[in-house]
């Protein structure tokens, strides 16, 4: 309590008694005598008390400000602990980078071999390109010349030439002919059935039953008419002579160098032809999708022969059989004689290629 204090208490005391009646109690009378020592001691309490605050404050102040230096150091261990777990993450992370970093150098080193090696080889490449497109250059000029067309032009006459002559092997071994008589057969070369494509005039065919080849002719009966008491022999003897008509075709489709749409499979009397037809009639919605349609497309085979009772199989057998035939005559630029007629339409194509026309077409 300071000096302004104390007079104002007294002030308040001396211009209103009841306060002083009212304090009795608690005021404590001094001697006047004592009143300048007790002022005096009450000075020096207050100086002391004063004096006590200040230091309260300052200590206040000094321990506030340590509180704030405590927190501001948590704070900055807490900052410093994030710190030390994102540079523990940023450790692993920085080691499974350096890892895949290490499988990717590797990758790189590999394909960087083998691209040099691509690049070798299609250098390689490049140089016989290069030699190839000179010559393909030489032979373009030599053919634009008159020489060079000529030149071809011999060179397609030999290789013609050469397959009359293979075709004509294939005739001798298996000779077609056409039956006159009980025991009379007339040549191959006496008998004209087609003419080429273009020319409107087409000769009649010679019946299916009175063409051989090897002195075995091909009847229809087994196929339409089956029955128990149909001849077994002459069963036989169809599917030989189908089995001959196969291996001809063959031969003759490898000389002209034709791949054939319905492939065979050659045995003798047991030969079977393919068919790549789809085996399921397509839907629809197969249709939308190429590869459920290609699902359903499987190869078929049909015997050249009659098997058992199955005279269907055998019949669509011939037919496709006589397409492969039909499709060396368009090769050739021939007519075919019609579904109907194999062994005609073998005749003819032998015939057609024997002939003189066929080397200077």
């Amino acid at each position: 309590m300071d000096n302004r204090g104390q007079q104002d208490r007294d002030k308040a005391l001396i211009t209103n008694p009841k306060q002083i009646n009212a304090a009795d109690d608690n005021v404590h009378a001094i001697e006047w005598e004592d009143f300048e020592n007790e002022l005096a001691r009450l000075w020096s309490l207050t100086s002391a008390l004063k004096e006590a605050n200040e230091k309260k404050q300052s200590l206040q102040e000094k321990l506030q400000s340590l509180i704030q230096v405590k927190t501001e150091s948590l704070n900055k261990l807490n900052e410093l602990e994030e710190m030390r777990e994102k540079l523990e993450a940023g450790k692993l992370v920085m080691a499974n980078m350096s890892a895949r970093c290490k499988v990717a150098t590797e990758d790189a080193k590999k394909q960087e071999e083998m691209l040099s090696t691509e690049v070798r080889s299609l250098l390689v490449a490049g140089t016989s390109l290069s030699g190839a497109r000179k010559r393909l250059q030489e032979a373009n000029r030599l053919l634009t010349e008159e020489r060079g067309h000529v030149k071809l032009k011999n060179v397609q006459r030999k290789l013609r030439a050469r397959q009359q002559y293979m075709i004509s092997q294939v005739s001798l071994l298996y000779p077609v002919k056409i039956l006159v008589g009980p025991a009379q057969e007339q040549e191959l070369e006496s008998y004209s059935g087609s003419s080429r494509v273009g020319n409107a005039s087409v000769s009649k065919p010679a019946n299916q039953g009175s063409l051989t080849i090897l002195g075995l002719n091909l009847t229809m009966l087994p196929f339409t008419k089956i029955s128990f008491f149909t001849d077994k022999k002459e069963v036989q003897r169809s599917a030989s002579a189908l089995g001959y008509v196969a291996h001809a075709v063959s031969l003759i489709a490898s000389y002209l160098r034709v791949p054939l749409r319905y492939s065979l499979r050659l045995g003798g009397s047991r030969s079977y032809i393919n068919d790549h037809a789809p085996s399921v009639e397509p839907a629809s919605s197969d249709l939308s999708s190429d590869t459920a349609f290609s699902a359903n497309v499987k190869q078929a085979v049909f015997p050249l022969f009659l098997d058992g009772q199955d005279t269907t199989r055998a019949a669509y057998a011939v037919f496709l059989l006589n397409k492969d035939i039909e499709q060396l005559l368009n090769f050739i630029g021939i007519k075919s004689l019609g579904p109907r007629h194999v062994m005609a339409n073998l005749k003819e194509l032998l015939r057609s290629v024997q002939s003189s026309e066929y080397i200077d077409t």
